[in-house]
């Protein structure tokens, strides 16, 4: 029999569409600084949900933050003349804007493209300042801000945020910490129970430079703050911390990204948070990332949540990235659970009421943070509203 010589016809070449399909085919983001960043709203597609940035978020009560037209026409705020500090506006066209960061998201984007001035606020005082700004006039209407914060190199100083009233706002808050400097940065939001805060951190750490960033969300039915820190020069430090109280109803979310650029710098993040009443959510996503040429760096982040009562939700999600081998330390920690039942029984077997004794177990577990303030007066204020919060939960129940 003869063989068959029958030849099987190549595939046909593929075609320019298929080439084109498979050229743009999506390729998920490797590392966290490989995220897509852009200022213009325009870039970013529409919100759906289903990205990660926003998988946790009650999409429905701030889409209108990151689709519609935001006023940017700046506020009234308020602030003291502190010797060693300065504080005014700035145009938008001003070369510090966009000095510490780009957004990475459309609500951050929205408000980088609305706003039409920014709040800037400079220390430059080698002996210790504090520059108290408070806000309280945003209203309901959909609005938009900026805030440069910058401190010279080698400063001193802190810089806090009060926050209350009503309050729509999407904002970006950029921090530049010169060669050498020491500088607090605390945002306060103690908005009113209607409030929507989505607000963007970013900072940049120069040689040697420290940066203590705090961020204490008690008010606001939906607060989101993100920080982006950029240890940029070696020696550069960070001590990130958060504290917030969820009650019923309430959104509160924090995801503070920790990236270590240049090598033998030093990152430390410690957020506490409680929770109380029906529908109280809490999240927290920690990103670090060491980068390749990071060597000696030394790294830990924790969040610790307390659960007060049924029908609370906390979310808490440490990620670590290690792009080198020769690095100090680097850590994760995250932990939800409800009341130690051994720290109520010793209180209240010496005479402490069981209401009284689970406030002081609440105090004592957020006070860790508190303390890193630095601001006496802030210190004894926050302590007060925790504590008023906790009586108005027990009073609920």
């Amino acid at each position: 029999m003869a063989a068959d010589t029958t030849a099987t016809a190549p595939a046909p070449a593929p075609g320019i569409t298929e080439v084109a399909d498979r050229q743009t085919a999506f390729v998920p983001v490797q590392t966290r600084s490989g995220r897509f960043t852009s200022t213009s709203v325009d870039d970013f597609e529409a919100v759906t949900g289903l990205e990660f940035e926003w998988k946790f978020a009650p999409l429905a009560r701030v889409k209108h933050l990151t689709e519609a037209a935001l006023d940017g026409s700046p506020v009234e705020v308020h602030s003291a003349e502190v010797e060693g500090a300065t504080v005014g506006w700035i145009d938008r066209a001003d070369a510090r804007i966009g000095s510490a960061g780009t957004p990475e998201e459309r609500a951050s984007a929205n408000a980088w493209s609305s706003f039409e001035k920014a709040l800037h606020i400079r220390v430059t005082g080698e002996e210790a300042s504090e520059v108290v700004v408070r806000r309280d006039s945003f209203g309901e209407a959909a609005r938009s801000a900026h805030v440069v914060i910058e401190a010279a190199p080698n400063s001193r100083g802190t810089v806090i945020l009060e926050q209350t009233g009503e309050a729509n706002l999407s904002e970006n808050v950029e921090i530049v910490v010169g060669e050498g400097a020491q500088l607090t940065v605390v945002t306060v939001q103690e908005w009113d129970d209607s409030a929507r805060h989505l607000s963007s951190h970013f900072a940049t750490i120069g040689r040697d430079a420290n940066l203590r960033h705090v961020i204490v969300s008690l008010g606001g039915e939906v607060v989101r703050v993100n920080p982006a820190f950029h240890l940029v020069e070696q020696g550069a430090s960070v001590d990130s911390f958060g504290l917030y109280f969820a009650d019923a109803g309430q959104y509160f979310e924090q995801r503070p990204y920790i990236d270590h650029v240049a090598a033998n710098t030093r990152s430390r993040v410690n957020y506490k948070g409680a929770l109380q009443g029906k529908g109280a959510h809490t999240v927290w996503v920690g990103d670090v990332l060491i980068g390749p040429h990071a060597d000696g760096t030394d790294s830990y982040e924790q969040n610790r949540n307390l659960v007060l009562s049924e029908g609370t939700r906390a979310d808490s999600i440490p990620n670590l990235e290690i792009e080198t081998g020769n690095i100090v330390g680097a850590g994760h920690a995250s932990s939800t659970g409800r009341f130690d039942d051994e720290q109520l029984f010793y209180l209240q077997s010496r005479g402490i009421s069981e209401e009284e004794a689970r406030r002081l177990v609440v105090r004592g577990f957020l006070a860790e943070i508190i303390s890193q303030i630095g601001s006496a007066s802030l210190e004894t204020r926050l302590g007060e509203a925790i504590e008023a919060e906790l009586l108005r939960a027990q009073a609920g129940e």
